[in-house]
């Protein structure tokens, strides 16, 4: 038994120090590839359909300032607050959980972050330990730019379409840039369910929570 607790401590040890180093090389990296990426193409494969995945990498300074406040407003209001978590959005999280019902993930931009980047979608909890622990560690090795960075590039946007500057190019032709904010503010609210909503026929409902979000980016 004691061998056996060994080897299971050796083993955990060796994968937190094989999640540090791929947490520290994509810090500097471009992460062009993710676990949702690659399930997406494998069930447009199970459909008969062949995807082609349109994804342009772009650092940070090159995405327009409305997009990364009009995401914030969106999505995480109190992105540069905490620590990784929000207690609020866990506290009702859970208590939706209990009642059956969901409406809302709880989940901030690092921790959506993390699961894009290095989970699977699937709600299970071991996945959502998973997240939990590279959330922590992109708190203390990336940092709240490099974060918001990924996010902006990884993030589903569309079928097929991963990132700010795919999406701007797709909906409204222009740059990640160049997005103004309104572009930026009805891309934020097709973010929760992109493959279904669009930026570029907003229904009544993307243009109120439209409204929704320039209010709040103005107090930014």
């Amino acid at each position: 038994m004691r061998k056996i607790m060994r080897y299971i401590g050796i083993l955990i040890a060796s994968l937190m120090i094989l999640s540090v180093v791929q947490v520290l090389v994509l810090k500097f990296v471009p992460v062009t590839c993710t676990p949702l990426m690659l399930l997406r193409k494998v069930q447009a494969h199970k459909e008969g359909r062949t995807l082609i995945l349109q994804k342009h990498w772009c650092p940070l300074s090159d995405i327009s300032p409305a997009l990364q406040k009009a995401v914030i407003a969106s999505e995480d209001s109190h992105f540069y607050e905490h620590g990784g978590f929000s207690k609020d959005g866990l506290s009702r999280a859970w208590r939706e959980q209990q009642e059956g019902i969901v409406r809302h993930g709880g989940s901030t931009i690092s921790q959506q972050t993390a699961k894009n980047v290095f989970c699977l979608p699937h709600r299970t909890y071991l996945r959502k330990a998973v997240e939990a622990y590279y959330t922590i560690l992109i708190e203390l090795l990336w940092g709240k730019e490099r974060i918001l960075e990924v996010y902006l590039n990884v993030a589903e946007t569309g079928d097929g379409i991963f990132g700010a500057e795919a999406a701007a190019q797709k909906y409204f032709h222009t740059t990640a840039y160049l997005l103004n904010r309104n572009q930026a503010a009805l891309i934020a609210v097709c973010l929760p369910n992109p493959r279904k909503m669009s930026p570029a026929h907003p229904t009544p409902y993307i243009c109120r929570r439209q409204q929704t979000i320039l209010k709040r980016m103005q107090m930014m």
